[in-house]
Formats: structure tokens, C-alpha cells, sequence
């Protein structure tokens, strides 16, 4: 059996203590219960995100940027670009706000944002880098473990990483640890 952790952590959030205090079954029959509320809650919004991410293909970024940084959350903006093609995707992130484009690709899967950044004007991709290692160093680490050598260099370059070799060995990113070292 999964551990709670591992079962909610599609919620990102931490798990409630009390739940911690329940029998397995009853804890399974929690779980059960939250994602049917959630999935019934959320009915619908993939064909919504699917069709906006269609509608804004057909408007030019001028419009759409400043509309999306004012009136539609990160999280939201993720779901929407999640539906579409990396290169549209990357041309909103180019255009984006720094800090409103680090908050939305925290919502999107590392192996995305890793094309995404790939694809991205070097200055942009490297805002993106300082912004995501001040903000969310964890999902930095997370990209990086698919990130091309190009880019893990010039991660490299502002990354502050571990010095002791039994914390490196320990994390669950030594293996990328040890890429970025090589390159400082």
C-alpha cells in the first residue's frame, strides 16, 4: 500500500495530521472520497482549458499577456498551456512577466518545463533559472534531471549546492547534483 504522502501528493499539499491518526481503511476511504469530489468538482475543465489553449493561438500575445497576468491564476494559465504545443507554450514564456511565468511553470510537469526552457531565448530561460532556484529550488532540481547540457551549465553558474558528499549521495537529485558540479 502507498504511503499518504504518495497517494496526495497530486494535491501538493501536505498531508493532514489527523489523517495520520486513522486506520488504512479509513484513510483509503478518505482518499476515495476526495478524488471523486475533486474530479466531480472539476467536470468540464479540461475541455475548457482545451479550448482556450485553441482560441489564443488565434491572438497575438500583446493582447493575451496582459489579460492572462491580470485575470487568471498561474495555476490556471499551467492547465491551459499544458494543452498546447511546446512551441506555443514557449512563446508565451518568452513574453511572459518573469515572476507571473515562474509561478505558472510550477504548476507544469518538470519534463515540460525542461522544453520549454530549452526552446526559450537564452536571457529569458536564464531569469527563469535565478527566479525558480530563489523561489522553488526543489522544482528546479526536478527540471534539471531533464535538462540538456546546455542549460545545466548555465544553471550551474547560479546554483548553490551541497558540500557534504553523504548530503548529495542522500538526495533524490545526486545524480543531477553531480552533473551541475561538473560544470562549475
Amino acid at each position: 500500500m502507498k504511503s499518504l504522502e504518495e497517494t496526495l501528493a497530486w494535491t501538493n499539499l501536505p498531508v493532514p495530521e489527523v489523517l495520520y491518526e486513522l486506520h488504512p481503511n479509513q484513510q483509503q476511504k478518505i482518499i476515495t472520497y476526495l478524488k471523486g469530489l475533486v474530479s466531480h468538482k472539476t467536470d468540464g475543465l479540461d475541455d475548457l482549458y482545451n479550448a482556450i489553449s485553441k482560441i489564443v493561438k488565434y491572438i497575438p500575445n500583446i493582447v493575451v499577456i496582459p489579460l492572462m497576468t491580470e485575470h487568471i491564476r498561474p495555476n490556471i494559465a499551467a492547465a491551459v498551456c499544458e494543452r498546447m504545443s511546446i512551441a506555443q507554450a514557449t512563446g508565451y514564456a518568452n513574453d511572459l512577466p518573469a515572476d507571473y511565468f515562474t509561478e505558472v511553470a510550477f504548476h507544469l510537469e518538470p519534463e515540460i518545463m525542461a522544453e520549454i526552457l530549452d526552446r526559450m531565448k537564452r536571457d529569458r530561460a536564464e531569469r527563469y533559472i535565478l527566479n525558480t532556484l530563489k523561489t522553488h529550488p526543489g522544482f528546479m532540481l526536478e527540471i534539471a534531471q531533464y535538462l540538456n547540457d546546455r542549460l545545466l551549465k548555465m544553471m550551474a553558474q547560479f546554483v548553490v549546492l551541497p558540500e557534504d558528499q553523504d548530503e548529495i549521495e542522500a538526495s533524490p537529485y545526486g545524480g543531477v547534483i553531480e552533473k551541475l558540479k561538473a560544470f562549475m
